[in-house]
């Protein structure tokens, strides 16, 4: 299952080639250069993957025997996925609550997976018993149950809606802080609610599959970019390449991983460390603007196209360069000069609303623009094949269009495993109901009925996102799981826990539509790798499983390890969190809490979201990519600019090393980011366990002006 699309709601894309950002949490995702509708930067399709006979990747696979489904599906496979899908979902988890702008690790799951197996493979074949070779079908099995399980560390709402239903996101937001809107995370509710919800999407498209991607052809870029670079690894020449990869990635992991350990030593107290240095100046750090020293974030800019990175720095320099320090100057007029700027009743409420405009506007704009092509284009080849196929047979041979070699094949072996019918319809009926009679008990406000609507509703939503992630690569789950918060919270009503409800709506709906799409993703993936859909379905079902079991437990071991989590300017502030349940009280309770001038303000950013995209569209290719991304600038309006400069190195070092050799750059800037991210994140994991051990870091390193040293020095005697 590809990763989800981050937090942000699908931004527009320069024409169909651009990256796009998706409302709240940017994710990107494969070697994309686009964002789907939770932020995640896609990859495009290469270019000849379906070529001709002289291009044709399947004439150098010819010679070997193509392994059953269940040959595809080893025992070390899921090992291996197994310890992947734990230190994948650590690294997620860790974004996820910091700034929630994730990148793609799918490249590093292949790389990893890759050269596990081959380790694995190597060592039994020295000692004689290799009875089966690594083949790139059981590739594909590990990458699509990695990115299932680790997915679930996004999707699973612990950075967005799932927290947002905590206690501690509620204190801080305007109203709705009772009982009856608070459910406070634990390990139990969370994974079966998680279980609950995570398959049904599985099944709500199983039957398509055929007409989806052999009947219609769909590019799903990102489906293709994964199942190229899997190709590649399985050559001579790629498996190479995959090994110098590995190395880079491992060199700079150990790298990151040791920056990390050494940081920590300086972080006794709050406000202490390198993450604290005001390498701008003492008044820029202040509005958050400063260089953190986090090797994440400049892996992330490594990875994310430039214009996403130059988009977030744009926003937090309009925002924290300019705007809060003027709405700051009219505090007393415009909110209570007695309110902290944490008070979502004073410049908080802006910072907040406004971007929430913003993600809105950039969303809907997003949402109206692929119902509108999916639907031109699901009509066009309704009419152009007069009737919409069904069927589990036909496709390019019935009617008569030339098949290449490649093709051919594909189709052949994507036919050969079906999954019958009975099993998806009875599948997605038995887990419906387990879940409309159960989810209740978990929130008894959630009624059953509202939960029936949403199953109801949820094939045909499904159905159009993924269709449309197949022309566009832009999945749109979290615009629906948005719509379902207001639709279902205003259903509820206030004096009903509707804002509880709302957020466990939103749930329901984005795990069925975003679980729909990628496992589209998945089964294009497989069908350009000759893997077996039902094997990669299998390979879905329990990578799912495992998420559902590991995200939990890693969210549980950072809300036990740090008691700040959640709380605004902390290290791990959870932004979209408060941005969430602030939709929620939105939907109930409407506008009546907002602070002067600040619904004028969102009518302005929402409209000039809808504005900006509508001339991304307009305009030509070549100006569209240097028009920045409404829904990237929106990211630092709540939570500061520093990540922004952290990304703007990372891609100022991408850019620099693309003039100097782009070769190398193409090939081994994603092994540096992943090796940055990865150590970084990792390191989370020893931090948790030393703060749980309660050991504390033995130095703290702050910055102080002249005249605060000077006054420091006189009370201590110097």
């Amino acid at each position: 299952m590809a990763p989800h699309t981050t937090e942000a709601d699908a931004a527009a894309a320069a024409g169909d080639e651009e990256s796009a950002v998706e409302a709240g949490t940017l994710r990107h995702r494969h070697n994309a250069a686009r964002a789907d509708d939770d932020g995640e930067i896609k990859g495009s399709a290469p270019a000849g993957e379906e070529g001709d006979a002289e291009a044709s990747v399947e004439r150098a696979f010819e010679g070997r025997p193509v392994p059953t489904w269940r040959e595809q599906l080893t025992l070390r496979a899921f090992v291996v996925s197994f310890f992947l899908a734990i230190m994948f979902s650590v690294i997620v988890m860790k974004l996820n609550l910091t700034t929630g702008i994730i990148p793609s690790l799918n490249v590093s799951a292949g790389l990893l997976g890759f050269f596990f197996v081959r380790l694995w493979t190597s060592a039994i074949e020295r000692m004689g018993f290799l009875r089966q070779p690594f083949t790139r079908q059981e590739n594909t099995v590990i990458q699509t149950c990695v990115v299932a399980a680790y997915d679930i560390a996004f999707s699973g709402g612990f950075g967005n809606y799932l927290f947002a239903m905590s206690g501690t996101i509620a204190s801080q937001a305007t109203e709705a802080n009772d009982a009856q809107n608070v459910k406070d995370p634990h390990i139990g509710w969370m994974i079966g609610f998680l279980f609950l919800v995570s398959f049904v999407g599985l099944f709500a498209l199983v039957p398509l599959r055929k007409i989806m991607i052999v009947d219609y052809k769909l590019t799903y870029p990102s489906g293709t970019a994964t199942a190229y670079l899997i190709n590649g690894f399985h050559t001579p020449e790629g498996a190479k390449l995959a090994k110098k990869q590995v190395r880079t990635l491992g060199k700079f992991f150990s790298f990151s991983f040791l920056w990390g350990f050494f940081q920590w030593f300086y972080t006794a107290g709050d406000g202490c460390g390198f993450q604290n240095f005001p390498s701008l100046g003492l008044q820029a750090y202040k509005s958050r603007f400063y260089f953190d020293f986090s090797p994440t974030y400049v892996g992330v800019g490594m990875i994310c196209p430039h214009i996403v990175n130059v988009s977030v720095l744009l926003g937090g320099i309009l925002s924290w360069g300019v705007m809060w320090p003027l709405i700051h100057n009219n505090r007393g007029s415009w909110y209570s000069a007695d309110l902290k700027d944490s008070s979502l009743h004073g410049l908080q409420g802006y910072r907040v609303f406004i971007s929430i405009a913003m993600i809105l506007g950039d969303g809907l704009y997003n949402f109206v623009k692929v119902l509108v092509r999916t639907s031109v284009a699901f009509a066009a080849m309704a009419k152009k094949n007069s009737t919409i196929p069904v069927s589990d047979v036909g496709g390019a041979k019935a009617t008569g269009e030339p098949v290449s070699f490649d093709e051919q094949r594909r189709t052949e072996q994507f036919m050969k495993d079906q999954i019958p019918k009975s099993v998806a319809y009875a599948g997605y009926a038995a887990v419906a109901a387990v879940s409309i009679a159960t989810l209740p008990q978990i929130f008894p406000d959630l009624k059953w009925y509202y939960i029936l609507v949403a199953y109801v509703f949820a094939p045909v939503l499904a159905f159009c996102n993924a269709y449309g992630t197949g022309l566009t690569d832009w999945s749109l789950a979290s615009t629906y799981g948005k719509l379902a918060i207001f639709i279902f919270g205003a259903w509820a009503g206030a004096p009903h826990g509707g804002v509880l409800v709302g957020l466990a709506a939103c749930g329901v709906m984005m795990s069925i539509v975003s679980t729909a799409a990628d496992l589209m993703q998945d089964f294009k993936t497989g069908y350009l790798t000759l893997a077996s859909p039902r094997s990669m379905f299998i390979s879905q079902i329990i990578g799912t499983g495992m998420g559902c079991v590991i995200a939990p437990c890693v969210f549980w071991l950072f809300y036990k390890a740090f008691d700040d989590i959640g709380i605004s300017g902390s290290e791990y502030p959870a932004p979209y969190a408060i941005v969430y349940r602030n939709m929620a009280i939105l939907g109930v309770d409407g506008f009546s809490s907002l602070p002067k001038h600040c619904l004028t303000l969102c009518y302005v950013f929402f409209a000039g979201a809808i504005l900006i995209n509508l001339v991304r569209d307009l305009v030509p290719a070549k100006v569209a990519k240097l028009i920045p991304l409404p829904m990237a600038m929106a990211i630092p309006f709540y939570i500061g600019s520093y990540f922004a400069i952290d990304m703007f190195v990372g891609t100022v070092i991408v850019f620099v090393w693309g003039i100097v050799n782009k070769a190398k750059a193409d090939a081994f800037a994603p092994a540096v980011a992943s090796g940055l991210i990865c150590g970084d994140g990792i390191w989370t994991l020893p931090q948790s366990i030393l703060a749980l051990a309660k050991v504390k870091p033995p130095i703290c390193m702050k910055f102080l002006s002249r005249s605060v040293n000077a006054n420091v020095d006189a009370y201590l005697g110097n």
